[in-house]
């Protein structure tokens, strides 16, 4: 089945164009394909002597599980800073209250 909301679009990727179905805006796909794309070449050129494009996609998709999986150690280290200024600050509060209270 065919959802309409899906946009159906071609892209070029290290000079082969495949076609993409996705529910995402095009523009998005677009970039999305770009980066790919750039990834891809920087690979290539950081590599010695003329190599397979599987071998190129390869390191490529590794480098970008890289990013991702930094980018989700960085957040996930942020939201745990973040969670544990609020119960600090949540415990300040009870205790300035508890104090008032008292008083």
């Amino acid at each position: 089945m065919n959802n309409p909301e899906q946009n159906l679009m071609r892209v070029t990727i290290y000079g082969h164009e495949y076609t993409v179905r996705a529910v995402a805006d095009p523009s998005y796909i677009a970039d999305v394909a770009a980066y790919v794309d750039e990834r891809m070449r920087d690979t290539e050129l950081n590599l010695d002597g003329p190599q397979s494009p599987t071998r190129i996609s390869i390191l490529a998709a590794m480098s970008i599980t890289d990013e991702l999986f930094t980018e989700r150690r960085r957040r996930q280290s942020s939201l745990e800073q973040v969670e544990g200024r609020a119960l600090e600050l949540s415990n300040l509060v009870e205790e300035v209250l508890e104090t008032t209270l008292k008083d």
